[in-house]
């Protein structure tokens, strides 16, 4: 096997008599390369020899650049870098509005509501753009400094060897240089700027979500309170949603059979007739409760240090799993247990939502409920913990 030329550099990988030599994985650490004829190579000797050794034959490689330093160059260098700084301000752009914009919710009508309303678009618009931007940069730049090459490789299966090991490397190096990454320091330094911003944004966008203040706003602090918390002493009902969000169903007791599940909806009489009110109450993500009335005779065990929250054979749940927010919606009467479909979690309903199977560690928030007298069903005060998923501050309810 012949691998070096008369000149010191690799050959073409192929015997003296024109034949093809073995695969390095049929002839690993051939005898005619020692290290110190690696050690003897060029960078660009070292990348041809990888390329020997891997049985590629490079047919065409033409620089696209041959006299380096043109204004055609400069124009194309210009040309990626201001793809690469586009993405670097929208990156920047991502960052100040994930951690500036208004993002808290604002019903319709209220003052800021506009705002918060863009806050989704405005993240998801800049963080696509900037993603843009940054794939733009770097098929521009592959198509307008990289080699036309052609290269034709057999296949061979079997390990690396030591050779191809070390010249792996100096092949990738001879990449680096033949596409002139090392001399287009406005290209490396706008790529840089905005692959180091999208990384922070990244990093921030993944850490936020889990550092929010829950004592954020004091006693009205959003992550403790949901839309059945009393508000100047009016009387929240339970509402039966059916369908229409103007028509308006009170709960009684009598309207529930045994045995059966129904979800409801917290309602005041000073949101009649105001379809934004009637509406965000459907909507709004920590409302939604199942409201459960067991057989006669069933046995309710409340939790400690939070009895008289249900109304005789009826409790009132949040229908939001307490593992990742899922509808908890599920409900098996033989068993009286509450399953999600999402991960599996169930909850037993005659003690006070007792996780006992999946994920889920922590009770289903209970809503203390009672008649009043119209014979109404109708909520006493917010739910005995946070609804959804547990967060760090929140201890041991």
């Amino acid at each position: 096997m012949s691998t070096t030329r008369s000149d010191g550099g690799p050959g073409t990988g192929r015997h003296s008599s024109g034949a093809r030599a073995p695969h390095p994985a049929e002839t690993p650490n051939p005898a005619q390369v020692t290290e110190a004829d690696l050690d003897a190579m060029s960078q660009e000797q070292l990348a041809r020899l990888a390329a020997n050794l891997d049985d590629v034959e490079v047919v065409h490689n033409a620089n696209p650049w041959p006299i380096p330093g043109t204004r055609a160059e400069k124009r194309a260098a210009r040309s990626v870098a201001l793809w690469f700084l586009i993405s670097a301000v929208c990156g920047l752009a991502f960052l100040v509005a994930f951690l500036a914009w208004p993002h808290e919710y604002r019903a319709p009508g209220d003052p800021g509501y506009v705002m918060y309303a863009l806050y989704t678009p405005v993240i998801g618009t800049t963080l696509g753009l900037g993603i843009l931007a940054l794939g733009v940069a770097v098929i521009q730049y592959v198509k307008k400094f990289f080699p036309e090459e052609v290269s034709i490789q057999q296949r061979h299966g079997g390990p690396s060897d030591e050779v191809a090991r070390r010249t792996v490397i100096a092949q990738l190096q001879q990449a680096g240089k033949d596409t002139g990454i090392g001399r287009r320091g406005m290209i490396l330094g706008t790529a840089g700027l905005a692959t180091g911003v999208f990384a922070v944004g990244l990093g921030v966008a993944a850490v936020a979500p889990l550092v929010r203040n829950p004592w954020k706003g004091g006693p009205d602090a959003a992550l403790w309170h949901s839309g059945w918390r009393p508000v100047n002493g009016e009387t929240v009902y339970l509402r039966y949603d059916t369908g229409d969000p103007s028509e308006i169903v009170l709960v009684r007791p009598e309207d529930q059979e045994p045995g059966s599940m129904m979800t409801v909806f917290p309602f005041r009489e000073s949101e009649r007739g105001n379809e934004e009110a009637l509406l965000n109450a459907l909507r709004r993500s920590d409302n939604p409760t199942m409201l459960i009335r067991f057989r006669p005779g069933t046995v309710f065990v409340p939790a400690p240090g939070h009895e008289g929250l249900n109304y005789g054979d009826y409790v009132a749940y949040s229908k939001v799993c307490t593992h990742l927010g899922c509808p908890a919606s599920l409900f098996e009467s033989q068993t009286n247990r509450i399953l999600c479909p999402c991960h599996q979690s169930q909850f037993v309903a005659t003690e006070h939502a007792r996780p006992v199977f999946g994920p889920a560690a922590r009770p289903l928030p209970q809503l203390p409920i009672t008649v009043n007298d119209a014979g109404y069903l109708v909520a006493t005060g917010d739910f005995d913990g946070p609804v959804g998923p547990a967060f760090w501050e929140m201890g041991k309810i």
